[in-house]
């Protein structure tokens, strides 16, 4: 099983030559040595050693005859596999011999080549003169089948006389062919002049075809034939276009004809021109109303005839009903455009953007149950832009604009011409002055919006807007109108003769503009009146409170001049006159809603108060006695609990009144001890801080009993405690004025010395 000592340094030189086969054959000792170890390592194992020599003997003998096998296996390819190498290379070389032989054979035959390129020449000669003779009763036939062509036009035999167009055509083509392959340019001129007739039968050919397709949708319903002749040739043509484009190495004059896409662009001029003539459209609205309907009508018929019958009379690569549609949807808004661009009034645009924005697409045009489902004007895009849309809906909301101003100037014409009237103002059954001017107004301003949200709600919202803009300015002229019946007035009082009454319809009518404002608005469950109307709403009502206190002051101002005198303290009657005065306005103030009634009762007796005041300041008494300053706190005490309870007879409750004042500044008037005034005056002046130091020093003297130290302290003691008016205050002082004391005589003439 091993390897000897000597055998081992017993190496041939081909061994040293393969020093991977001495590794391998090292390997392979080591691991029999490792098996042999671990078979063997005991001593009872030593006796089957022989069994296993034998076998290993086997096996060793079984291995080296199987690689003697494969050798010899290998060896016999290898021996294979040159004998056909020397069969190919003994080959190889006989074709280089047999070329080499022929090459020379060529060499020597060089000249026979020329004869045959001779004879060659004379063949292709030979084979035009055979095509030019074959040809030549066609050619000879040629003018003759011009003029028989051109009387099959006149007949309008179309598909005869082009079916001789074509072989005509056909003809000349082929010779002009040969000549481009030849390259005999120079005799093409010749062969076009010989044929220039095509070009007469091509013109009369085409007049006729787009003739008829000018008239397709006339002569489906009447009689196809003619048309779907018209439309054979036109695919006829088609054809050879497309062979002769798809071949491109050479193209007769005159290709591509192009015909089919002619076929659409007439299609599309003969619609175009049929209806969409905007210079000869009347854009009043009547007019415009009148030729919309019209537009309507006939462009839903012919989409019929196109769907119901010229379907079938065009191949269906035609796709002639969706073409169709998408012509007449291109053409209206090529036409509403131009028509947008004149100078429309406000019933044209708003019967444009009606037409464009709902009928265009309602069941009575467009979505008509007979075109549908085949007609689908929804993927063409809108009829005209988003854009377009909402400027047509700004001209509308400014034409609108311009004739509502008007309106609106009339309807206050009309109102300010009933100020004047010799009657009073209407009343409604609850006896509230009123007139048509708010109903007039809302119901313009209400169908207006109404009429513009059936367009869109981007129309709404600017009409709504534009509506309450044009109510506010309203509001301002109707201001100024007051302004000038008020300034008609105080010329002559009887003029007009019902002023007061058709002041308070105009508060009225104020407040109901007031009420009705939301309702405008569609939404009206979030709908606000607008901060800028609300206060003209406001300015309006302030103006005509003002009117009527001014008139008011008139009656009561000749009255208040009777006090303070000595008659008033002794018992006159001029408070019992005031009271009548104010008991009349009441009345009448009473054809007024509560709301504002109650606001001009409270500014009544406000101005009441601030006159009584201002009446008392006007220095024109001084208490000379103490019975004088007693008959006054009396006479005080009497009118100011007089019209207090005139006013709280009224509706007014005592606390809402403002004569508090003239019962506060009686206290001041009844004190006794002058010295205890600075006290007295610091609990008024906290009480009414709009007092100014002149009125009390007007009150003071009043008095008639204040010395020059008690005034001097009392206004010290104001100017020690400044007061701020609160900011709910309701100013009674500070709009009375106090007269200017009288100057010495000499500073008034400005002379002494």
């Amino acid at each position: 099983m091993g390897m000897s000592a000597e055998d081992e340094h017993t190496v041939s030189p081909k061994d040293e030559e393969w020093p991977e086969a001495e590794k391998a054959e090292k390997l392979a000792r080591g691991a029999a040595l490792k098996w042999a170890s671990g078979v063997f390592y005991r001593p009872e194992k030593l006796e089957a050693l022989g069994q296993y020599r034998s076998r290993e003997t086997q096996r060793n003998s079984s291995i080296q005859s199987r690689l003697k096998s494969t050798v010899q296996s290998y060896l016999e390819g290898v021996s294979t596999g040159l004998e056909q190498l020397r069969l190919a290379a003994e080959e190889v070389q006989n074709v280089c011999q047999d070329l080499g032989a022929a090459r020379w054979a060529l060499l020597d035959s060089a000249d026979y080549f020329q004869v045959l390129q001779q004879m060659r020449a004379l063949m292709a000669e030979h084979v035009q003169l055979a095509s030019v003779v074959k040809v030549l009763p066609q050619l000879f036939s040629v003018h003759e089948v011009f003029s028989h062509t051109l009387q099959l036009l006149h007949e309008q035999h179309l598909l005869e006389a082009h079916a001789e167009l074509m072989m005509l055509e056909h003809l000349r083509d082929d010779i002009l062919f040969q000549l481009h392959l030849r390259g005999l340019s120079s005799a093409q001129a010749t062969v076009l002049s010989y044929f220039s007739g095509l070009q007469e039968l091509n013109e009369s050919l085409a007049k006729q075809l787009w003739g008829i397709v000018g008239r397709s949708l006339q002569l489906v319903r009447e009689d196809p034939v003619l048309f779907v002749s018209a439309v054979r040739i036109i695919e006829r043509e088609e054809k050879i276009d497309d062979a002769l484009l798809l071949d491109a190495t050479f193209l007769p004059p005159g290709r591509p004809k192009g015909w089919r896409q002619k076929f659409y662009h007439v299609f599309q001029e003969t619609i175009t021109g049929s209806h969409f003539h905007p210079a000869c459209v009347d854009t009043t609205g009547p007019g415009l109303s009148r030729h919309l309907a019209a537009l309507q009508r006939d462009v839903v018929a012919e989409l019929h005839v196109v769907k119901d019958l010229m379907v079938q009379c065009v191949p269906a690569h035609y796709n002639i009903l969706s073409i169709c549609t998408a012509m007449y949807h291109q053409a209206l808004t090529s036409h509403l455009q131009d028509i947008l661009q004149e100078d429309l009034d406000k019933q044209a645009l708003f019967l444009l953007l009606e037409w464009v924005l709902h009928v265009y697409h309602s069941p009575e045009m467009m979505s008509h149950p007979g075109l549908l489902p085949e007609v689908d004007v929804s993927a063409l895009g809108p009829l005209i832009s988003p854009d377009l849309v909402d400027q047509t809906e700004r001209k509308y909301v400014v034409k609108l604009k311009a004739s509502m101003l008007e309106w609106m100037q009339r309807t206050l014409e009309v109102e300010f011409k009933e100020w004047f009237r010799e009657e009073e103002p209407e009343a409604d059954h609850q006896g509230f002055f009123q007139s048509a001017l708010p109903v007039i107004i809302m119901q313009m301003l209400h169908e207006n919006i109404r009429v513009a949200s059936l367009i869109t709600g981007s129309l709404q919202q600017k009409v709504y807007s534009m509506a309450m803009e044009e109510l506010e300015a309203f509001l301002g002229r109707l201001r100024e109108a007051l302004v000038q019946c008020g300034k008609e007035h105080q010329k002559d009082r009887t003029v007009p003769k019902y002023y007061v009454p058709y002041l308070l319809a105009v508060l009225n009518n104020n407040l109901a503009l007031s009420s009705s404002v939301p309702s405008l608005h569609l939404d009206t469950a979030h709908s606000e009146v607008p901060v800028s109307l609300r206060a003209a709403l406001d300015r309006t009502q302030r103006k005509a409170c003002q009117l009527l206190l001014e008139e008011l002051l008139l009656d009561l101002q000749p009255l208040c001049t009777q006090l303070p005198s000595r008659k008033w303290l002794s018992g006159s009657q001029v408070v019992s006159s005031m009271c009548e005065v104010i008991d009349k306005y009441a009345k009448d103030f009473s054809h007024v809603r509560k709301p504002i009634f109650m606001l001009l009762l409270m500014e009544s007796e406000r101005l009441v108060t601030s006159q009584y005041l201002w009446a008392l300041m006007q220095k024109k008494m001084v208490c000379r006695t103490e019975e004088e300053r007693g008959q006054l706190c009396d006479r005080l005490l009497q009118d100011a609990t007089q019209l207090r309870e005139l006013f709280h007879g009224l509706g007014l409750d005592k606390s809402q009144q403002s004569l508090e004042a003239v019962f506060a500044l009686r206290e001041l008037i009844c004190l006794k001890d002058p010295a205890l005034l600075s006290l007295e005056v610091l609990g008024f002046i906290t009480k009414y801080p709009d007092i100014s130091d002149e009125h009390v020093s007007t009150l003071l003297d009043l008095r008639g009993d204040v010395s020059k130290e008690v005034r001097h302290m009392v206004l010290e003691m104001m100017a020690q405690h400044p007061q701020a008016l609160p900011e709910s205050y309701q100013p009674i002082f500070s709009i009375i004025v106090v007269p200017a004391p009288e100057l010495p005589f000499c500073l008034r003439k400005g002379k002494c010395a």
